[in-house]
């Protein structure tokens, strides 16, 4: 089923198409040579009502709305113009505002391919005028840009936080625990802003590191200075709105959903005030939220369908028998699936691993005792790590998309790879000290 599933990808078929058509070519083929149990297929119309009655994915639309709100009426782009103001003559200044400023856009939109896009319509020229290295600008960019996937709220972490929920419950069934403890989207939440925060702070000091050391790479640029009260009117309205959606969630004042709802209306409302939102915008945003919105339903329908196929042929005691069998225990099944993980982010996205691979490792390696929170984050890290990891980085092809013809392909590909060595140091700090990730969520939520 995999093999036939990455053959078609390979081939340009869609991914919700492929999923939900293999899945069904493979059960037609187990139910005529006697291998595969017809009445498995009849729980799939309960499995779709769960999916579309399920409270927790509402976050999904909402939160995409927020996003693509901030993003078409350039809020961010007066965000990083007095961040710019603020901090432009201080060596590596531009390239500071640009993390601060992708570190607030992943927040509000959690979308990698709309932040790195933004980014890279905003912040290329403007550092590429400012003298910056080619190589460090890119690098700075798409790495800032993927911190959709690991800071909350993110739609990573939402599908993430609704898909190990699900796994957890199963592993504590599947050891005889009938009253299973719950992980939900808040602990995910909490659990990720700690290393979330971690990769900010070090992207932040790599570019001053490197603009003291080598500043023909990061100059310091000759900007006006704004007066304090503009740089506080751009800065205030979006920041209210992150920290009072994402508090909300932590204080457990709202659940992820209240919150993105709270959200979404306060982006249209900010919009507003600001005049920025035209009809046509308007029209634009819904389109886009529509869309991106049905594409991870319609990828989510396809991911359970192939998860209940590959149930049904007992491919999950398969990866549970696999996983005791190996070498190193836990460790190694741990460091097996971060791999697998980590090279299937060249070729899928993170909406497909999570749907198709955690619902099938997840429920294994938490049944062998690892901490729900904990893995949830060691994930997104390392799909943040894949998406930045060339040739095939999703993150590189959103910015060759956009960047001018002056920046290379290779110099993309030279600038990530500090931030990858940044993402695989942090992903090791949290795999050594797992309070890291779950010490937050234990003191918020229990």
């Amino acid at each position: 089923m995999f093999a036939a599933v990455f053959a078609l990808l390979l081939l340009g078929y869609p991914v919700a198409m492929t999923l939900a058509g293999t899945a069904l070519i493979s059960a037609a083929i187990g139910i005529a040579t006697g291998t595969f149990e017809p009445s498995f297929l009849i729980a799939m119309p309960s499995r779709l009502f769960g999916i579309v009655t399920n409270q927790t994915l509402i976050a999904v639309p909402l939160f995409v709305l927020m996003g693509v709100i901030l993003e078409k009426s350039r809020i961010a782009e007066d965000l990083l113009d007095s961040m710019s103001s603020l901090f432009g003559t201080l060596p590596g200044g531009l390239g500071l505002a640009v993390t601060f400023v992708g570190m607030l856009m992943a927040a509000s939109t959690g979308i990698v391919g709309a932040t790195v896009v933004t980014m890279g319509l905003m912040a290329l020229p403007s550092m590429l005028k400012a003298k910056y290295d080619p190589a460090l600008a890119a690098g700075t960019i798409c790495a800032t840009g993927t911190l959709g996937q690991i800071i909350p709220p993110s739609i990573a972490l939402v599908l993430l936080g609704d898909v190990l929920s699900n796994a957890y419950q199963q592993a504590q069934l599947s050891q005889g625990i009938y009253s299973p403890r719950t992980v939900s989207v808040g602990d995910l939440f909490a659990g990720a802003i700690i290393p979330g925060l971690m990769l900010v702070v070090i992207y932040a000091l790599y570019i001053w590191i490197t603009a003291l050391t080598r500043p023909e790479k990061a100059p310091p640029a000759s900007v006006r200075v704004n007066d304090s009260s503009s740089i506080f009117s751009s800065l205030a309205p979006p920041l209210i709105l992150i920290v009072s959606v994402l508090g909300s969630i932590l204080a457990g004042i709202a659940t992820p959903t209240e919150a993105a709802g709270v959200g979404a209306m306060g982006a249209f409302l900010l919009a507003l005030t600001r005049k920025s939102l035209s009809i046509e915008k308007l029209k634009a945003v819904t389109r886009t939220t529509t869309q991106t919105t049905s594409m991870v339903f319609f990828i989510l329908i396809g991911a359970s369908l192939f998860s209940l196929v590959f149930r049904g042929y007992e491919g999950d005691e398969l990866v549970r028998n696999l996983f005791l069998d190996m070498p190193g225990g836990i460790v190694g099944a741990t460091i097996i699936v971060m791999l697998v993980i980590f090279l299937l982010g060249f070729v899928l996205d993170f909406i497909e691993i999570t749907f198709v691979v955690v619902p099938i490792v997840g429920p294994a390696l938490m049944a062998m005792g690892l901490d729900p929170v904990w893995l949830g984050v060691m994930i997104a890290i390392n799909l943040q790590t894949s998406f930045l990891t060339p040739p095939f980085g999703f993150a590189l092809f959103y910015l060759r998309g956009v960047a001018p013809p002056e920046v290379s392909t290779t110099a993309i590909y030279r600038g990530v790879v500090p931030f990858i060595i940044i993402q695989l140091f942090v992903l090791l700090i949290v795999a050594w000290q797992p309070k890291l990730a779950t010490w937050l969520p234990s003191l918020l939520y229990h």
